[in-house]
């Protein structure tokens, strides 16, 4: 196998032996299966909604269950259409033709990377327009975008240049694909409103739901209500708290833990079921196997998968549970600090910032891992001025989200805008201050400080350099796919630098 689409790629280089992730390599090799075909199926035209969840299901901690993505493969080889070998060893060795390393000695690394730039920004924006489409959002542009760039991917002559051309467009479109995601998850939910979070637990039995889908935890909420089963947001659910349509829930009684990659401590812990909704689950410990479940596109072997919405048995693990025993004291932090609400505030900090009681805006975000190196983003946090605001979103803000950094008149300095796919949110925030101040965004005084770990966040940042963002810093360390040659684009158009210390990084940016 060969993957190194995510931040914690063995040596920094690629996995070879067994994914970092715990993804074995028949697993892997069916999911090079599984992209090359959604390849072939856009050149043919297939439907959006199939490529969208094709990649997906190959987006690093979905689907780790090799029978699960043979079976993906074969509905895209069927819109083609084209014939699989009928068994498990046929698409193995199928599989094979479909491999990087070859392609890459084939094309040359500067085109081979280019084209795995693109893909995953692709797989970051599929994500999203998955998320919208379960809410009844689609967009016309989105898709046929969509269409046009797997086909490009299709197409081993189509030259560097118009590769990364596609990248940057991606991210064009993935603000759009973020923008309908946004408006689905208001017209259900309502606009996100500043909301305080319990963080400590409430006696009783529990269910614990992890991921990013929120209609999946309403439906869960809807089934649980009235059973004295409390529900517990987990690393990405932890925005849901701010959405008036979901808070409404008296049983929706907090958060538990932290963000994804401490789920074997913290599952191993909590005394009651656990949902996985999307992206992020680890391979369960035997102490929590049976009370683990998954739904939707993620999947793992051994893990009972719940279809079509029903969480009847998720529910009756959790009254078979022990749950809590007792209520703690209670701990709380500040969500729904979104474009809307920040923007009914907008004014106060406007002027705040007029008079010099705010002297810069700092946004760290996005995606947390175990990887040495990203204790930098909590002492950059905690080294921040008290004349300066922090805007958070995805779950590298667990990082910090439990310090206190009090507030500027009233005004919180630390700013939870929400899940990765906020960060449109975050984009019409600076937006927003850029028309108060009558300048350009790159103008503002803001940093933007990134996180990143797998392909929603490639997504994101494509989004962020296609709005001519400049200067940003990305960390902990750069991507194992970005090539010398491309690497050296990003800096000289676009001037973006890996993270060094705290430190440096702040005088750069207050300087």
């Amino acid at each position: 196998m060969f993957c190194f689409q995510c931040e914690q790629t063995a040596f920094g280089t690629g996995c070879t032996e067994r994914g970092v992730c715990g993804k074995q390599p028949d697993c892997a090799g069916l999911q090079d299966l599984l992209l090359g075909l959604l390849k072939e199926a856009a050149a043919k035209g297939a439907d959006p909604a199939l490529l969208a969840d094709g990649l997906f299901t190959t987006v690093t901690n979905v689907n780790f269950d090799p029978e699960k993505v043979a079976e993906a493969a074969r509905r895209v080889a069927a819109a083609i259409p084209r014939e699989l070998p009928p068994d498990m060893a046929g698409l193995e060795k199928l599989a094979g033709k479909y491999a990087f390393p070859p392609r890459r000695e084939k094309l040359g690394e500067e085109v081979a990377d280019s084209q795995e730039l693109l893909l995953y920004g692709l797989k970051g924006m599929s994500a999203y327009l998955h998320h919208a489409r379960r809410l009844g959002r689609t967009d016309a542009a989105c898709d046929a975008f969509l269409v046009r760039a797997l086909s490009a991917l299709a197409k081993p002559d189509t030259p560097k240049d118009e590769l990364i051309s596609l990248a940057l467009e991606c991210g064009r479109q993935n603000l759009r694909a973020m923008e309908i995601l946004n408006e689905g998850h208001i017209a259900r939910f309502g606009k996100p409103e500043p909301a305080a979070v319990r963080i400590t637990p409430v006696a009783g039995k529990a269910i614990l739901v992890s991921g990013h889908d929120l209609d999946d935890l309403e439906q869960l909420l809807k089934q649980t209500e009235g059973s004295g089963v409390n529900v517990y947001t987990h690393g990405e659910m932890l925005p849901a708290h701010g959405y008036p349509g979901l808070k409404k829930y008296r049983h929706l009684v907090g958060n538990y833990g932290g963000a994804w990659q401490n789920q074997w401590r913290e599952f191993d812990a909590f005394p009651g079921a656990i949902l996985m909704t999307t992206n992020c689950i680890q391979k369960p410990r035997p102490t929590y196997i049976e009370r683990i479940f998954t739904t939707g596109l993620v999947e793992f072997p051994g893990v009972v998968h719940v279809k079509n919405g029903d969480f009847s048995t998720v529910i009756e693990a959790a009254k078979r549970a022990p749950g809590f025993p007792e209520t703690e004291p209670e701990k709380n932090i500040t969500v729904g600090f979104g474009h809307d609400a920040v923007a009914a505030a907008g004014g106060a900090i406007v002027d705040a910032v007029k008079s010099g009681k705010i002297r810069h805006f700092f946004l760290i975000g996005g995606c947390d891992g175990a990887k040495p190196g990203r204790n930098y983003y909590t002492q950059l946090a905690e080294q921040i001025p008290a004349d300066c605001v922090i805007l958070t979103l995805a779950c590298g803000k667990y990082r910090f989200n439990k310090l206190e950094f009090g507030d500027i008149g009233g005004i919180p300095r630390l700013l939870d805008v929400g899940q990765c796919n906020d960060a449109y949110s975050a984009v019409r925030i600076a937006q927003l201050l850029a028309g108060a101040f009558q300048c350009g965004i790159n103008d503002l005084p803001l940093s933007i400080i990134l996180s990143w770990y797998e392909q929603k966040a490639v997504a994101v940042l494509l989004t962020l350099l296609s709005l001519g963002i400049r200067k940003m810093k990305l960390g902990p360390s750069l991507p194992a796919f970005v090539s010398p040659g491309l690497l050296r684009l990003l800096v000289e158009k676009f001037d973006i630098a890996p993270v060094s210390t705290p430190e440096e990084d702040l005088a750069a940016a207050l300087k």
